[in-house]
């Protein structure tokens, strides 16, 4: 509730013009049946026609401002529960985007989507409600029973008497329904979760004939979710039929008792029939102010969800000169005994099944210096990805330190660390948009290094066989590209800005032998003043760079050169006759 007050807050003014309106809006509503009455039992009688003709404009008068303030009242609601949905989701996003690796980990991205979208849209509801209905509903409830009691009030208290036995209901149904509501999200996750998976990896779930599994997987939880949201649904709907009951009765009362009033003389019909359309408003009320604990119920669920990740702590602070390492050593890149395990101290349940890869990464050392090369291979899972993690600080080290340029990388501003990186990371995103802003990234390099970035990524020969060249456009991820097609877009990418440290993670597993050796050659030269660091699989990849990292289960078991690795590094040799075809 904390989050929706903040977010209306930024809006104030807008939101006291809307309650305001929505105010005299009701008010008018209230006078109708009012003037109705006096039109009965006061001018109809006399006979009077054109004083019958005044009352009766002053209530088509009252009708129409009704129904213009309720309109204005209305669109100012929804424009501004707009803005406030606009603004979480801004928020959300910028949160999000700042978040440490083991925070989104924490999360998970099924999570924070549905965050996004499902329970920033229940906000958006409550937001408007605040402004409309909450004004609306409690207004017909209080005015209908107050002036009801100046008409009459005996036949009021008919009413009276039941409105404690109402609102207790509605309360006792509310906090029954928020944890409900809560647990309808949860489930909500792992749809979106299993959604997003079998997208992800449809060709897979096609090759390997697991449609059907899937299929039962997502039906499984589905039905749980539909479960939890019928459960919540099914408590929320107590209110309005045992309101209908009693209102209902209380109505017969009324009508009885009225009825017998009248015959005795002691009442006027009019007021009988004010009554009941003060009757009728009243119920709207009070179904009105059920409607809103429904409402409210599920945005305040919603809103704990969001405000959990506006509220988390930032998970990695700038340190400051006193607070950070120093290198023990040069060197212009920097490993010094790094540890590291996912999940380690942030309460992430991200991490490697199994015992036996409790660590990630165990005593990794290294020293790069500018215009130099460094080669990282090993098997899959063996911690490659996760040394350039550190190294751009998507996570922290456990044990030991990361430093850049003479730096520790945690004494860094975000942005200024990942400006000197151009990265080309397995799987990474081609974005539908022409091929000359995937490879641009809104950094504004110029034409003459975009060029430059193409030509040296090997990109320029297919490129340039496009009707449209670097205008072409691509389609989500890239479809209308091969694979060897997009890395090399993507190596582009990384180029484009001339970085001082270049980073390419697999990013030739596509690519033809003589177009990856092709690629290399152009890479060096290009980059010959920045530190290269290359995560392959492919001996041939690396077997050029200034020295290699051998891993091997988050271990270094070898670094050098080539050649010293040949004769000191089994793993490599191994790895290198297998696939140099030189195996005995």
């Amino acid at each position: 509730m904390r989050l929706i007050a903040r977010a209306m807050g930024r809006y104030k003014g807008a939101v006291a013009l809307c309650v305001v309106v929505k105010l005299f809006a009701t008010l008018s509503e209230l006078m109708l049946p009012y003037i109705l009455e006096h039109i009965i039992d006061t001018v109809a009688p006399r006979g009077d026609l054109p004083l019958a003709v005044f009352w009766g404009a002053l209530m088509f008068a009252a009708a129409l401002v009704c129904r213009q303030l309720n309109v204005a009242a209305n669109r100012r609601g929804v424009r501004n529960a707009h803005n406030v949905s606009y603004d979480i989701r801004q928020a959300l996003f910028q949160k999000t985007a700042s978040l440490s690796g083991s925070q989104f980990d924490a999360f998970g991205l099924p999570s924070l989507i549905s965050r996004m979208t499902s329970d920033s849209y229940n906000v958006q509801s409550a937001a408007q409600q605040l402004q409309t209905l909450c004004v609306r509903a409690p207004m017909l409830l209080i005015g209908g029973v107050a002036v009801t009691l100046v008409m009459d009030a005996s036949l009021a208290l008919v009413l009276v008497a039941m409105l404690p036995v109402l609102v207790a209901v509605v309360l006792a149904v509310s906090a029954r329904g928020l944890p409900m509501y809560r647990r309808v999200q949860h489930k909500l996750d792992g749809v979106v979760r299993i959604m997003r998976e079998n997208i992800t990896g449809i060709r897979v779930v096609k090759a390997l004939s697991k449609t059907q599994y899937e299929k039962a997987r997502f039906r499984r939880a589905n039905d749980e979710m539909a479960a939890s949201d019928i459960a919540a649904g099914t408590v929320m709907a107590i209110p309005s039929p045992f309101m209908q009951l009693c209102l209902n009765g209380g109505l017969t009362l009324v009508v009885l008792i009225g009825a017998g009033r009248v015959n005795d003389g002691t009442l006027e019909p009019g007021v009988i029939l004010a009554f009941l359309t003060y009757f009728n408003m009243i119920a709207m009320g009070v179904m009105g102010l059920s409607r809103i604990f429904m409402t409210m119920s599920r945005a305040m669920a919603s809103a704990d969800r969001i405000d959990q990740v506006l509220q988390t702590p930032p998970g990695q602070r700038v340190l400051s000169p006193g607070e950070a390492k120093t290198p023990a050593g040069g060197g212009f890149l920097r490993f010094e005994d790094v540890s590291f395990s996912y999940g380690e101290g942030d309460g992430s349940a991200a991490g490697f099944a199994g015992e036996e890869r409790e660590k990630a990464l165990s005593g990794i050392s290294f020293c790069l210096e500018r215009g130099e090369s460094l080669g990282i291979i090993g098997p899959t899972g063996c911690g490659k990805s996760t040394v350039v993690s550190l190294l751009m600080r998507f996570y922290d080290a456990s044990e030991g330190g990361v430093f850049v340029d003479g730096r520790d990388v945690r004494a860094y501003e975000p942005d200024e660390l990942r400006r000197k990186f151009g990265v080309c990371f397995q799987n990474d995103m081609v974005f539908q948009d022409s091929l000359r802003a995937n490879v641009d990234f809104g950094r504004d390099v110029g034409e003459q290094a975009l060029r430059a970035a193409v030509e040296a990524a090997q990109a320029a020969e297919y490129i340039d066989e496009l009707a449209d060249g670097l205008d072409h456009q691509a389609d989500i991820k890239g479809a209308n590209l091969s694979g060897g097609q997009k890395q090399r877009l993507l190596v582009a990418r990384a180029l484009a800005a001339s970085p001082d440290i270049l980073i390419l993670d697999d990013s030739s597993s596509a690519l033809d032998y003589k177009t990856d050796a092709a690629m290399r050659r152009a890479i060096a030269r290009h980059c010959a003043g920045s530190a290269l660091i290359m995560v392959a699989q492919r001996v041939s990849s690396v077997m050029g760079m200034t020295r290699i990292l051998v891993m091997d289960n988050g271990r270094c078991v070898g670094c050098g050169t080539h050649e010293e690795l040949l004769k000191t590094c089994p793993a490599y040799l191994e790895t290198y006759r297998i696939q140099m075809g030189e195996m005995a």
